[in-house]
């Protein structure tokens, strides 16, 4: 049998249009059950790796968080093979020493979204797969270890908070999420994260941290030309990072994403209407 070949999934945030690394380009439009995804996938190469790049806002940054549909995203990156996923995220820090400019690796999520679908089983079968550990720790060592290559400070075993948007936190809430144990807040990683673990996809997040939220004492609050003006500067360093990952790409065999689904099917398989079959067969084939 022939072994599989790694293909690396990068989906881009904000300030993160294109991968200036990446050769042999083709432009792939993919059609998912879903729905289209935030853009076409550029397919092409870093350093013999095949990668497939997407940029969650699409090029023009014309998604906002909450139009963005994640299970088509993450579903066109499964279809055409990906099988590592980094997810490339601009947050507020909440945390004095999670500087504007710095990197930070996540571990956790708290979900705080209220509009978007964050399941590839919202109807006709009943899946539960469990999510106390969303992160691949393999590909957040790869992450971890490309950002400190980068010379950058960076802070790993991170918690990002994710809100629905597209405004900016009230200061209450800011103190409220620090309180709770947040580090970040962003606006996407939400159900992303859930959806690539229901397709069984190791994933993780390098964010890059723009700005202070508005926790701060006798601060103004977040102001975009600011976070844009960082993160010209943080983009260079996701560049970096995602040039690392696909130099040595990570042997993720071990990663808690794979047989997320074993067991997680609750509904009798017979059951199941035939389109809903077809519709899911990609996550579900092999697996019932």
């Amino acid at each position: 049998m022939t072994e599989r070949q790694p293909v690396l999934g990068v989906i881009g945030g904000s300030g993160l249009y294109k991968m200036a690394a990446l050769t042999d380009i083709e432009e792939v439009a993919v059609e998912t059950p879903f729905g289209a995804p935030s853009d076409v996938i550029l397919r092409g190469r870093i350093h013999g790796t095949t990668v497939l790049f997407l940029p969650r806002h699409g090029r023009s940054h014309g998604v906002p968080p909450s139009a963005i549909n994640g299970r088509a995203n993450i579903w066109a990156l499964k279809k055409l093979g990906a099988t590592h996923v980094v997810s490339v995220s601009a947050v507020g820090s909440l945390r004095e020493e999670i500087v504007p400019g710095h990197l930070v690796v996540v571990s956790q999520f708290i979900d705080r979204t209220t509009q978007r679908t964050g399941t590839f089983f919202e109807r006709d079968v009943a899946v539960h797969v469990p999510t106390a550990d969303p992160v691949c720790p393999i590909m957040a060592a790869a992450i971890t270890k490309g950002a400190r290559a980068t010379g950058s400070e960076t802070h790993v075993d991170k918690t990002y908070v994710c809100i629905e948007g597209p405004r900016f936190s009230t200061r209450a809430e800011s103190h409220m999420f620090r309180a709770w144990g947040a580090d970040v807040i962003g606006m996407t990683n939400v159900p992303e994260a859930f959806l690539a673990r229901e397709a069984e996809l190791p994933y993780a997040t390098l964010a890059l941290s723009t700005d202070y939220d508005c926790w701060r004492p006798h601060e103004e609050g977040v102001d975009v030309a600011a976070v844009v003006a960082v993160l010209h500067k943080n983009v260079q360093h996701a560049q970096s990072v995602i040039a690392s990952i696909a130099r040595d790409m990570p042997d993720v065999s071990a990663s808690p994403a794979h047989g997320a689904l074993r067991g997680a099917l609750m509904t009798n398989w017979a059951t199941v209407p035939e389109a809903a079959k077809a519709r899911l067969a990609l996550l579900l084939d092999g697996r019932v």
